[in-house]
């Protein structure tokens, strides 16, 4: 007798066990024995069919009616079977998927990790979150001696195909060592490389800037990307840092324009991506007004303090839950 006999002659005997009795030892028997039925791979639809030949050996005078039954079972755990076995397959390649998304999610972190340098004259604070495991946004910081250039991108795109464009935006810019210290011609080269090699359905913003330390000036370019700030501490007043431009990899013969801010004690330049700005809630998108309301209220401390409490109160009115990847960046000239 082969395993597969014996498991039905179990079965057969476990079911008489429990028509004879009725109690919950016998029950609990079935239970367990479910298993050895999946480890044989006896479909539910074979367990179905051994069910009505027990009973057809139990109970010979069964009524054509009752038969007729058992045979519509029958027939429902065989479309039953195939989808179950189509379901088990598929949560087995979604693991399989989850899985390989948590490894690309790991290395993206560990690809696109940007330390925040230290300079004199800048207070600098960053939070970059993403609403998914990948992240659709991008900032990078680069240090020399007499400046300090950050960007931040935003892919119009989401997922893995998003988080690789994104790597190879980073590698990209450290490609471009030559361009650094003029913005637009730094978004010119990078359209080029974009246009070339992303695909066309997939677009990325992006501003990209340098602080001059030596004249507390702020050149800076923007590729569609979403406006930043700029708080005037002598006025008391920000303004919208808007930087006219079209978003990488649309034509390679885009030209951009520069611009510039000239920052006293106390001014400050806020980066961000649509993610702040296009803020969802319960009352519907978030206003620009609000940012910089919130900003604002905790223009008091330091630069780091103010992106974390920003952001925590927006986690807070969408409930917890990011609807888009979150970046926002502050540089706040010391006094």
């Amino acid at each position: 007798m082969n395993d597969r006999d014996f498991i039905i002659d179990r079965y057969k005997d476990l079911l008489t066990t429990y028509l004879n009795g009725k109690n919950e030892t016998a029950l609990y028997k079935g239970q367990q024995f479910s298993r050895k039925l999946i480890e044989q791979q006896i479909s539910p639809e074979d367990v179905v069919s051994h069910h009505i030949n027990v009973l057809n050996d139990l109970f010979p005078d069964m009524t054509e009616e009752m038969k007729d039954a058992f045979d519509f079972l029958l027939e429902v755990m065989i479309g039953y079977g195939f989808a179950y076995r189509e379901h088990q397959s598929l949560r087995t390649r979604q693991r399989q998927l989850e899985s390989e998304i948590e490894v690309a999610a790991s290395m993206q972190q560990t690809l696109l990790i940007s330390d925040v340098p230290t300079v004199d004259s800048l207070d600098i604070g960053v939070k970059s979150v993403p609403a998914k495991k990948m992240n659709g946004d991008y900032f990078n910081f680069v240090k020399d001696d007499k400046s300090i250039s950050v960007a931040v991108a935003d892919i119009i795109g989401k997922g893995i195909p998003a988080a690789l464009c994104m790597s190879m935006i980073k590698y990209a810019m450290d490609s471009l060592p030559e361009q650094r210290m003029q913005p637009n011609l730094l978004l010119e080269n990078l359209n080029r490389v974009v246009e070339q090699n992303v695909h066309p359905n997939m677009f990325i913003t992006m501003l990209y800037g340098l602080y001059d330390t030596d004249v507390h000036k702020f050149y800076y370019a923007g590729a569609g990307h979403e406006p930043g700030f700029f708080y005037k501490a002598a006025t008391d007043e920000f303004e919208d840092m808007f930087a006219k431009g079209l978003v990488l990899g649309v034509s390679r013969t885009t030209k951009y324009k520069e611009y510039e801010k000239q920052l006293g004690p106390g001014d400050m330049i806020i980066l961000l991506s649509d993610g702040v700005t296009e803020c969802r809630t319960s009352k519907g998108f978030i206003e620009r007004e609000e940012i910089v309301a919130l900003i604002r209220e905790n223009m008091h401390k330091p630069a780091q303090e103010i992106v974390d409490s920003v952001f925590h109160e927006l986690e807070r009115l969408q409930e917890f839950e990011l609807r888009d990847d979150f970046t926002l960046i502050i540089l706040k000239r010391m006094v």
